[in-house]
């Protein structure tokens, strides 16, 4: 059980400073790209250097480290910065191999963005990178938990980062995952046909094991690799069990993505919700990416200070009550799925 004290979160909404979610930011070109803010944090010098994606998790944990001192820093990405590698691959042949400049290979390598948080605070704590595709940010806060188990008294940054490539969703969307048809992400769960939409976005926390002026508390975590819609919905139940809230979830958070063919992980789910829990989707606002689950539990948390759910969100609205416990349920192309679970302090 870890607590969560700060976060920060830029995504394809205002997030960041001026934090706006009454009004949904509609996409653009079937994408939902993310609001980069002014990078007041981060040297000049280095900003002019870096990719999208180092940008992005750099920014958003600068925010947290200006005012804090952590014992580490786990960063989870899918993809790294891929458009920098891919541009250093394109250079090698433009140039035969001859003079390359270095700064695109060292910035796409997957603990770039890690590495150099790490440098610019003067960090020589634990520093780790976790890449496992739909699960990467889920093994980062496994790996959090575990480190405040063997260390009890340390502060740590968590936090998860991706960006849309233009190079690599072009593979995705050959591969099939994402719509065909030009579709806003307003239509995203009326549409009823495969794909979805892909989003980018970096968000990160400031947790350890005190309780003190905590904004949430992360209860529990799951992961689990399946095709099996049976399975899932039986491992769920099982999660809500071990933790005692079968019945006193107040909000089930999921990530419904509009692609037809997941759609029966997601009812099958909900289902097992408790007739007065609502239920709400958040990937028409923040698209769908392989570190997402960490822009939810950033929207988790700050429900919990401000107990307040603008209208788009919501699937189900029940009985209004305080928000004391919420459930993420994520899902990555059907087969990488993840609970998490958080309460109020």
């Amino acid at each position: 059980m870890i607590y969560i004290h700060q976060s920060s979160c830029i995504s394809h909404q205002p997030t960041f400073t001026d934090i706006q979610l009454q009004e949904l930011m509609p996409s653009a070109q079937n994408q939902l790209a993310a609001i980069e803010p002014k990078y007041t944090a981060i040297p000049p010098g280095q900003l002019r250097r870096m990719g999208r994606a180092l940008r992005m998790g750099v920014g958003t944990s600068m925010q947290l480290l200006e005012k804090n001192v952590v014992d580490g820093i786990l960063i989870a990405t899918a993809n790294g910065g891929i458009e920098d590698s891919i541009t250093f691959l394109n250079q090698i042949i433009d140039f035969q191999e001859g003079r390359l400049t270095p700064t695109n290979f060292v910035q796409s390598t997957f603990n770039a963005i890690a590495g150099l948080t790490g440098m610019i605070t003067h960090n020589h704590g634990y520093n780790a990178t976790h890449v496992h595709r739909g699960l990467a940010f889920e093994n980062a806060l496994l790996d959090t938990t575990m480190l405040l188990l063997e260390n009890p008294q340390h502060v740590y940054l968590v936090g998860g980062v991706d960006e849309i490539s233009v190079r690599n969703y072009r593979m995705e969307a050959l591969a099939g995952w994402y719509k065909k048809e030009e579709l806003s992400n307003e239509d995203l769960y009326t549409s009823h046909t495969p794909g979805t939409l892909p989003g980018e976005g970096a968000a990160m926390f400031i947790v350890s094991n005190s309780e003190h002026q905590a904004l949430a508390r992360l209860k529990d975590l799951q992961m689990l690799h399946t095709t099996d819609v049976q399975l899932v919905q039986q491992q769920l139940l099982l999660f809500l069990e071990k933790n005692g809230v079968e019945r006193s979830i107040d909000l089930f958070l999921t990530g419904e993505n509009g692609d037809s063919r997941f759609q029966k992980f997601h009812d099958a789910c909900e289902q097992l919700a408790d007739a007065d829990c609502s239920v709400a989707r958040f990937k028409h606002a923040f698209g769908e990416f392989q570190t997402v689950s960490a822009l939810a539990m950033w929207l988790a948390v700050r429900l919990f200070i401000t107990q307040h759910l603008p209208a788009h969100f919501y699937k189900k609205k029940r009985a209004i009550k305080p928000l004391e416990r919420i459930l993420i349920y994520n899902n990555y192309q059907g087969l990488q799925h993840s609970f998490i679970l958080l309460e109020k302090p």
